[in-house]
């Protein structure tokens, strides 16, 4: 076994990495205005569309990931407790989301448009755009990752990169898969109006399960 692989298996704390790829899978899966907009892309002008709109939506994290990482390493650096209000705040707007999802509808509405495409390229940027433009994805980042820092070795830097990249894969993935069966997810929805029902309080949970962690989390 080379020194790197001893190095990653003694400094790397899996069962977060594990717990974290699960939370954000199970996000991703939930119904929000990134992968509704995707299903919708890929009814009205098909699945090429619907993943160039992923690719531009998941790209956007990057920028968000970059200002995390060396914005919050160097408060994580300097003070403990400037780091637990991070986790505090973290949790609390966990907590928020979960009663604003629980006061909202439960329907899930497809705006299928009128079937005109558009380029891969401005469907790509327009993804993109709505990512980096919104500032909630900025405190969705903050409010999530610190708490899933798995190692007492590696750089804060390099984990919240680490975090960022398994976030954008997994995101990838599942919007991905919307996009490709968005005719079949579509037509269930349709039958299955208790579907929505099912996955806001799937999102619920996952909000307060993740505060609850993060409240009780080390640094």
């Amino acid at each position: 076994m080379s020194s790197l692989s001893i190095f990653l298996v003694e400094t790397v704390n899996y069962p977060v990495l594990l717990t974290f790829v699960i939370s954000s899978a199970a996000l991703a899966i939930a119904p929000g205005p990134d992968n509704i907009f995707v299903l919708a892309q890929s009814i009205s002008n098909g699945v090429k569309s619907g993943l160039a709109t992923v690719a531009g939506l998941v790209s956007g994290c990057l920028v968000h990931t970059t200002l995390l990482a060396f914005g919050v390493s160097e408060i994580i650096k300097r003070s403990d407790s400037l780091f637990f209000g991070i986790k505090l705040f973290g949790a609390i707007y966990l907590l928020y989301l979960a009663i604003m999802v629980y006061r909202s509808d439960a329907t899930i509405l497809l705006d299928k448009g009128n079937g005109s495409t558009k380029g891969l390229s401005k469907l790509f940027w327009k993804g993109f755009t709505m990512n980096v433009l919104n500032p909630k994805v900025t405190i969705f980042f903050l409010a999530f990752f610190p708490g899933f820092l798995f190692s007492d070795e590696l750089h804060t830097v390099i984990q919240f990169y680490v975090l960022g990249l398994l976030f954008m894969l997994v995101a990838f993935l599942i919007f991905g898969l919307i996009a490709v069966l968005a005719g079949s997810i579509s037509n269930y929805l349709l039958k299955n109006p208790k579907a929505g029902i099912y996955l806001k309080w799937l999102q619920i949970v996952v909000f307060v399960l993740i505060a609850v962690y993060l409240l009780l989390s080390d640094k």
